[in-house]
């Protein structure tokens, strides 16, 4: 693993880092915040997914989040949005598909599938990354993210309970089968069998749960978002909770918009609604 850059931060330190990534099979550059607290043992540690062509330092620049994190005493973690260098034909042709547009998912379809094992990343090379270098407890871990990093948090978070123990999203995409920039992606990237976009839909994952998510979900929403009404539908994901009976508390916000001004503005509720699930295993 290559340090690229530290810096003290409330206490803390936060740091930018690259290493060899087995699962994406190119190099992978992640950021982590460590609170004061880890000089003197692990720590629990929130991953937060980025979202359309943001990249591993947009969130611990741009979000606010280590002052709280210091005070709680939670390591704070983002990976890169999507593998870079992969030199596919058309991978940064456009900003909602390849590069900085992984959507968090395990690519089946050539070329896209060589490298595009974001599922794979997120959920195992990464958190066994962070427990080999950090002192970050990977038995409390929670995920949480914004739009499509929102998708991503919430897909995995179903899909492994048993790995990620505490969710939240900001203006997820929650039904990617039924919008256009979900549907441009699961067709790129898995091929025209829709069947096989459910595994990666929160609207259809919820509803086929054997068990709800335990812990309740918060989602904020910004109803000033220009994303809202054809891209985020939040009021599917809504309706699909309540049908299945899982947790859910979702805020909607007059007068905010899609970027890190809304979530500066309500991070500090996500990473307490985190801590009271962490601290609590």
């Amino acid at each position: 693993m290559e340090i690229l850059s530290q810096h003290g931060c409330f206490g803390g330190r936060q740091g930018f880092y690259r290493h060899e990534s087995s699962a994406i099979g190119l190099p992978m550059r992640f950021s982590v915040y460590l609170p004061p607290q880890a000089a003197h043992g692990k720590v629990p540690v929130l991953i937060y997914l980025a979202g359309l062509t943001c990249t591993e330092e947009t969130f611990m620049i741009k979000a606010g989040a280590q002052r709280v994190a210091a005070e709680l005493g939670i390591a704070l973690v983002a990976p890169d949005t999507s593998p870079r260098g992969a030199n596919i034909d058309g991978e940064d042709k456009d900003w909602d598909f390849g590069v900085g547009a992984s959507f968090y998912l395990d690519a089946t379809r050539e070329p896209w599938s060589r490298h595009y094992r974001m599922e794979s990343y997120v959920v195992d090379e990464l958190p066994q990354t962070l427990a080999k270098h950090f002192p970050v407890d990977i038995g409390r871990m929670g995920i949480f993210g914004h739009s499509m990093g929102g998708h991503g948090a919430l897909t995995l978070a179903f899909k492994y309970p048993q790995r990620f123990k505490s969710l939240s999203a900001f203006a997820p995409i929650v039904a990617p089968s039924r919008v256009p920039w979900g549907e441009k992606a699961l067709a790129g990237y898995l091929g025209d069998d829709k069947d096989a976009w459910q595994a990666h839909d929160a609207c259809e994952l919820v509803r086929t749960l054997a068990e709800p998510y335990p812990g309740e979900i918060l989602i904020d929403q910004g109803l000033a978002d220009p994303f809202l009404d054809v891209q985020l539908r939040p009021e599917l994901f809504e309706a699909a909770c309540d049908e299945r009976g899982q947790p859910l508390t979702l805020r909607r916000h007059a007068g905010y918009d899609h970027g890190y001004y809304f979530i500066s503005t309500f991070i500090e509720d996500h990473l307490r609604h985190h801590a009271r699930q962490l601290f609590a295993i």
